[in-house]
């Protein structure tokens, strides 16, 4: 089998596909025949050598996959060879077999697809997590989610939709201000003052998510009305384009916030730092899936899909996304050819 590995902190030239054989499940794991692998914003960060959770090079990167159970493990009793599934393959997902922690993959309904499925777990969970988890969500909420026509942002507008939402603003550049509105978000173009007019609009959101960082999470702080919840979920101002910088990363450090407990107590309002990776509690992971995968049966949400490349071009859909261009989730096809 192939996969793919981050051979050395770098650019896109880092990436290697090697071969190998396939993984054997060990106890309560199960190896899954991979049919599309989910590219995140941290995979890129990652490469660069920017992300602190990630494994010592040289390692392959991949948090959420779909395809076919092939081979369970001892002790695997709720699922079954040629099944379906779904699942948080923590990291390793970008090759053509992986074997996953049973209790991290569920069955897919035969109504929802490989595309659909690889596309839900990390970016409606951490979507999911912040506002329903975390921020105890009520109908009429007013949010602000920044990179609008991304992975997050798509969910968020869907999710937020689901749960009767208020205004949404959704911050993105020009070129992407119809796709921003199709998905039901009010659009403000980059550079913007975005804190005036929620400010001027609805006094302050009750929910602002930034995965940009650096001196942008103050502004989107300072976005927040009296009671509200930051949820910082990202550092994406730290990457400039495919080559790292360390210059723009340690400008992303340098001017990050350190928030005074004092003035946020006077303020009512709540920061939040948000990582699903590092999270450790794996039931309440179990309850968010099942819920969101009650809401993608439904119709509720149905993840927006950019577009899917072969996994032998995986240099060139990063490459999309850290030219901005996408718009929704991109996905490697490992799929038997």
């Amino acid at each position: 089998m192939k996969r793919v590995v981050y051979a050395r902190r770098g650019g896109l030239e880092a990436i290697e596909i090697i071969e190998e054989e396939a993984p054997s499940p060990s106890s309560g794991q199960v190896r899954i025949e991979v049919h599309r692998a989910g590219i995140n914003f941290a995979d890129l960060m990652m490469r660069q050598g920017l992300y602190g959770a990630a494994p010592d090079f040289p390692f392959t990167p991949g948090y959420e996959i779909s395809g076919i159970v092939l081979e369970l493990g001892e002790g695997v009793t709720e699922l079954s060879g040629g099944d379906r599934v779904v699942a948080l393959s923590g990291f390793g997902g970008y090759a053509e077999q992986v074997a996953v922690d049973s209790n991290r993959v569920w069955k897919l309904p035969d109504n929802v697809s490989f595309d659909a499925a690889a596309a839900m777990p990390v970016t409606y969970l951490t979507t999911h997590h912040m506002l329903v988890y975390l921020g105890n969500f009520k109908p009429g909420d007013s949010i602000l989610v920044h990179h609008a026509a991304g992975g997050v942002g798509t969910a968020t507008a869907q999710i937020a939709k689901a749960l009767e939402a208020g205004a949404v603003y959704g911050p993105a550049s020009a070129n992407k201000a119809d796709f921003v509105e199709k998905q039901g978000m009010i659009h403000i173009p980059r550079g913007n003052d975005f804190v005036k007019r929620i400010k001027d609009e609805v006094g302050g959101v009750h929910h602002a998510l930034d995965p940009v960082g650096g001196k942008h999470v103050m502004e989107s702080y300072r976005a927040l009305r009296n009671g509200g919840r930051l949820y910082v979920f990202g550092a994406s101002s730290a990457v400039k384009g495919p080559k790292r910088s360390m210059l723009t990363a340690l400008k992303m450090w340098w001017t990050t916030p350190r928030f005074d407990p004092i003035r946020m107590m006077n303020s009512n309002k709540s920061v939040f730092g948000v990582h699903m990776g590092m999270w450790k509690d794996e039931e309440v992971v179990r309850e968010q899936m099942v819920a969101l995968a009650k809401m993608l049966e439904m119709g509720l949400i149905d993840p927006v899909i950019d577009s899917v490349y072969r996994f032998e071009d995986v240099a060139a859909a990063q490459k999309h996304i850290h030219d901005r261009g996408n718009r929704g989730k991109v996905l490697l096809d490992f799929s038997p050819n």
